[in-house]
């Protein structure tokens, strides 16, 4: 194999490149920045004694998800690269190696390869979903429109912790629930042995996992994981004079506290933590959507998609998706997209971000 550069100084009157040599030696040639000289490189292979049938390959930004091929021969190539408008930086690779693309070529062959994602959740969220779509070969942009933090006040959560021996169940609907519940047991000096006579719900397999991984085994996961599915397994069971501890965002809707005491229950709902507006969107994410290169934009509550509303402008914010194709975890999350005025292409038929990524995959195929 030989390394070559693309194209000499352009003070140079004569070539020091063996062209024979490279030519007539029948292994593989890569050629460095040597797009714009691609025609009298491969004129040059030519006169020199390369088989004009010889396969070659173009490969702009190799290895990242922009990666972009351009297959031909010797002969062909240049004239294939100016249909394309195929531009640098890239390298051209020239010998039989290039035939094995077919069976090699996995890379650029994933689902969401040259696709450009923006996900919507909140920074310290968004890393797992954001590399999942990564894998599948998206460019993923992180565009945070929430920030999570404390409620104004630990007073009434901190009631309910410290009489957590007096409730039948406890209620959590997120990830972040848990994690937030869980951090303020610790600082009020206290750990799962408080859960010992509560049973505990969990909505999602996220949420359940989480709670193991404080060594709590919900005895109750719906089928369903909206709040709707919460009430209706609990519909099932006798709430008469039962005490529930609800913790929930600021934002959460009220159906679970309100039917839940329609049926007899008696529910303290206090706020773990608040969902605001980051500061800002980040810069590289606002130029992207001005520019119209984005591909996909994922909602993942109907907080991430109101955030953003309020953060462009509705109406800016469908001028700015018009084209993209956007993907909503669930139908709560899908009602909030279509009542701001967007058209909402991908919805999985479970609502989890594994779920999601997976319908990603299929439309984009």
């Amino acid at each position: 194999m030989a390394f070559v550069t693309g194209q000499e100084g352009k003070d140079k009157n004569e070539s020091s490149i063996d062209w024979q040599r490279l030519s007539l030696g029948g292994g593989t040639v890569v050629f460095y920045m040597g797009i714009t000289t691609l025609r009298s490189n491969m004129q040059r292979m030519i006169e020199h004694g390369r088989a004009p049938e010889t396969p070659v390959a173009l490969v702009r930004w190799a290895t990242t998800p922009q990666q972009q091929v351009l297959t031909g021969t010797v002969a062909d190539i240049a004239d294939r690269a100016e249909a394309g408008g195929f531009k640098p930086p890239a390298v051209t690779i020239v010998g039989e190696v290039v035939s094995l693309r077919e069976q090699l070529g996995w890379f650029d062959r994933r689902p969401l390869c040259g696709r450009k994602v923006i996900v919507t959740r909140a920074a310290e969220q968004a890393g797992e979903f954001s590399a999942k779509l990564a894998m599948l070969g998206a460019t993923v942009l992180e565009c945070p429109t929430i920030r999570l933090v404390e409620p104004e006040s630990w007073q009434l959560l901190d009631v309910a912790i410290r009489g957590l021996h007096g409730y039948d169940w406890l209620i959590l609907t997120s990830v972040n629930a848990v994690r937030f519940f869980f951090q303020r047991m610790e600082t009020l000096g206290m750990d799962a042995r408080a859960l010992a006579g509560c049973k505990v719900c969990a909505v999602g397999p996220k949420t359940a996992d989480t709670f193991a991984s404080f060594g709590i085994r919900p005895d109750l996961v719906p089928a369903d994981f909206k709040a709707e599915g919460v009430v209706d397994e609990f519909s099932r069971l006798d709430l008469h004079g039962k005490k529930i501890l609800f913790p929930r965002a600021d934002k959460a809707r009220e159906i679970i506290p309100c039917e839940l005491k329609r049926m007899g229950a008696n529910v303290d709902s206090p706020v773990a933590y608040r969902n605001i507006f980051p500061e800002r969107l980040p810069p590289e994410a606002l130029f992207v959507l001005e520019k119209r290169s984005v591909d996909c934009i994922t909602f993942t509550s109907s907080s991430t998609v109101q955030n953003l509303a309020a953060m462009l402008g509705e109406d800016m914010l469908v001028d700015l998706l018009k084209g993209v194709t956007v993907a909503s975890i669930g139908p709560i999350t899908s009602k909030s997209c279509r009542e701001l005025g967007l058209k909402v292409d991908v919805e999985p038929v479970v609502h989890t971000l594994d779920a999601l990524a997976e319908a990603l995959e299929e439309h984009f195929s």
